[in-house]
């Protein structure tokens, strides 16, 4: 019977092999997908025990970020995970990222699915095409040079970068935005003692220093802007801060909130507060520096080593290894 099907499908130009690389993808595709699932997310009892967030908020949220955490329904639940905890989890690193759209998170599971399926699905439609069109495409012989073993690895890797591709771009563009925000920290810190100096009051000076930024640094101009129009609709003050520093990830924007709340708790002037922490912050990027250029002595010393060794051996032992040869080559 196995051979009446291989006839089958030789009978209608296409090649077997491929039809067999083509289970062997939808294999991995399943399994990818249900190790995913396994580790993604809470056990079913611990999702049943979870309350929802729409239960959890009262009528002083005036949240302006919010990033779409609905449970999926339709279609949707085939690529959207049902665990509230781990769409919370995905909807604060989009927030990290500076992506605040409404369907964040949707999207990006839906990409993240797509592109798992599609990548492999291109390559097994390539090795499924005919050998006329493989001809006419010039990828014939590169198609018939290839090995088993070789599809089975191209197959392989090209599930798990399109799966696993959109964390590791999500996780570099939240690595990116955070060092930019932490070196112009210090900068928007003097800007705001300036302007709390000049006689601003301290919100308008944030909406200052937030279009002052604008051109330099976005990520933090857009952050302050973000913050300006919360507590403009009614949110907490409190809350506002803190929520920033959350959407922003780094322990300097939570210490600058800590400084702003006890300040303004126990009277004391801001503008000083701001001009000493906004020290305390050049001097850790100073820290920084130094830490990184004592290492690298440590570092080259194993590059010269690598690079020197071969030449000082050369140097020191070629003259007796002549020597060696000719005292034992006959006469």
């Amino acid at each position: 019977m196995l051979t009446t099907l291989i006839d089958k499908i030789e009978a209608t130009g296409f090649n077997p092999e491929a039809f067999a690389l083509a289970g062997v993808g939808i294999g991995m595709l399943v399994i990818v997908f249900g190790l995913a699932g396994a580790f993604s997310g809470a056990s079913p009892a611990g999702r049943r025990m979870t309350i929802p967030t729409d239960r959890k908020s009262s009528r002083s949220d005036f949240d302006l970020i919010r990033v779409g955490n609905e449970s999926p329904s339709g279609i949707l639940k085939a690529f959207v995970p049902s665990s509230q905890q781990e769409r919370t989890k995905i909807a604060r690193k989009l927030r990290q990222g500076g992506i605040h759209r409404p369907t964040a998170v949707r999207n990006y599971y839906l990409v993240r699915s797509v592109l798992g399926m599609v990548l492999p699905t291109l390559f097994i439609g390539v090795m499924l095409l005919p050998d006329d069109v493989a001809s006419l495409t010039g990828i014939a012989e590169w198609r018939n040079g290839l090995t088993w073993i070789t599809m089975f690895q191209i197959l392989s890797a090209l599930i798990v970068f399109g799966f696993y591709g959109p964390s590791f771009w999500l996780k570099k563009r939240i690595d990116t935005r955070r060092n930019t925000i932490q070196l112009n920290l210090p900068n928007a810190l003097d800007l705001l003692q300036v302007s709390v100096e000049a006689g601003l009051g301290f919100d308008a000076s944030i909406a200052r220093v937030a279009h002052e930024l604008a051109s330099v640094c976005p990520e933090l101009s857009e952050e302050f802007m973000i913050l300006q129009l919360e507590i403009q609709a009614g949110k907490e003050r409190e809350r506002a801060y803190f929520d920033m520093a959350q959407r922003v990830g780094l322990d300097e924007m939570t210490s600058f909130v800590n400084v702003i709340l006890q300040s303004a708790q126990f009277g004391t002037s801001v503008s000083h507060a701001l001009n000493a922490y906004a020290e305390d912050m050049r001097l850790n990027r100073e820290i920084r520096a130094q830490e990184k250029a004592n290492r690298l002595p440590v570092q080259m010393s194993a590059v010269l080593a690598a690079l020197m060794m071969p030449t000082l051996l050369m140097i020191t032992l070629g003259p007796v290894l002549i020597r060696w040869i000719s005292s034992m080559t006959p006469g």
